[in-house]
């Protein structure tokens, strides 16, 4: 990019902190350093027009985990570890609450609940056998019994009767949300350049050497903050994860109300604005779905088609209004990888799909790794 004098001075020269990406993670980190550093000269490079992974394009869901999510989670963690996850989750979205109040994200606690498809029944057995441990092992963190019983009422088809309600997981506006963060980004002297892609960076005796698409230029410390693309930076051990997602065309006296999870999480649904916002499939074909690249696949779409109308909205006409993806980052561990890389480069990346719980607080900790 043939940079003018005015340009480079003003937003290349003399940086501070540079951060890679503007999603939920990249912001609050950058908040969070202009707390702590208020005279410094903090830069975001985005490669997106807007953010372009999950943040932007996730669910909205204010959640921590399905009863049989924390089962599998057991599977592979310890139980001190699941709690801590949990715990890290909850506190997350009470930070991104504060930070942002509720009313201008559209919080609502309305619950969440676990439905079974009869192939499933075997799963909701287990549920059942072992709610009453996974609310003994959850009690440090709310006090009291997170899972109940409950049932359907909201005229499903093609699933168990007995759902799994849990009074603690609400919804957000995620756009709303992305709007308020970035807005406060700007309000606090905070530069972001978009449509950038970092190519790679190189570290001297006190800086990091950033080499973009556009142009290069230097930064005194860099935070890595990409997720689903962290790999591309060379974080092999943050997979991309492609999530598929769907929304309906408003339906006259939608009588379905809260957040919606199958299959250990692997399918989730809600309700905004009267529409049914769908997404999930990715087990479908988990090596196609570990991708960077935006789009949807006729299989997942197919079958998300398939959910809607034999189970969901059994009863009711609809048309789909949209379709889109997001990259989440996952990993063999759901902990985030927050931490230092080296004398002047960080990262908070993997945030397993648990952006919008977690992503307030991986951000601040990001950032409180610099002292």
């Amino acid at each position: 990019m043939n940079l003018s004098y005015w340009e480079y001075q003003s937003w290349l020269t003399n940086v501070d902190y540079t951060i890679i990406g503007s999603g939920i993670v990249g912001l609050n980190t950058a908040l969070r350093l202009r707390d702590k550093f208020p005279k410094a000269n903090i830069l975001i490079l985005e490669r997106g027009f807007l953010p372009n992974g999950a943040s932007t394009k996730n669910a909205g869901f204010a959640c921590f985990g399905s009863l049989s999510e924390i089962l599998d989670d057991l599977n592979s963690h310890s139980e001190e570890e699941v709690v801590q996850l949990v715990q890290k989750r909850v506190d997350g979205l009470a930070l991104l609450r504060k930070t942002l109040r509720d009313d201008t994200i559209d919080f609502n606690l309305w619950g969440s609940y676990e439905l079974f498809i009869p192939a499933d029944k075997s799963l909701l057995e287990e549920c059942k056998s072992k709610m009453d441990y996974v609310n003994t092992l959850l009690h440090p963190v709310f006090k009291e019994n997170v899972f109940s019983f409950g049932p359907d009422k909201f005229g499903f088809n093609q699933i168990e009767e007995t759902l799994i309600f849990n009074k603690f997981e609400g919804q957000i506006n995620t756009g709303k949300m992305m709007e308020a963060l970035l807005q406060k980004a700007l309000n606090a002297g905070i530069k972001i350049l978009n449509n950038i892609t970092v190519e790679e960076f190189s570290e001297g005796n006190s800086t990091v050497n950033i080499k973009t698409d556009q142009f290069e230029f230097s930064t005194n410390k860099l935070l890595i903050a990409t997720n689903g693309f962290a790999a591309q930076l060379g974080l092999g051990s943050v997979k991309p994860a492609r999530a598929q997602v769907l929304i309906t065309k408003p339906i006259e006296n939608l009588q379905i109300q809260g957040t919606f999870h199958l299959d250990k999480g692997y399918y989730y649904f809600r309700n905004i604005d009267n529409r049914i916002l769908l997404g999930g499939g990715r087990n479908l074909d988990l090596k196609t779905e570990e991708t960077t690249q935006l789009g949807e696949t006729e299989l997942i779409q197919n079958k998300l088609d398939a959910l809607l109308r034999e189970t969901i909205l059994p009863n009711t006409e609809f048309e789909i209004d949209r379709r889109w993806s997001g990259i989440m980052g996952v990993g063999v561990q759901k902990k985030p990888i927050v931490k230092q890389l080296s004398e002047n480069v960080y990262c908070g990346v993997r945030l397993g799909g648990m952006g919008v719980a977690i992503g307030s607080l991986v951000g601040r900790e990001l950032a409180d790794l610099i002292s």
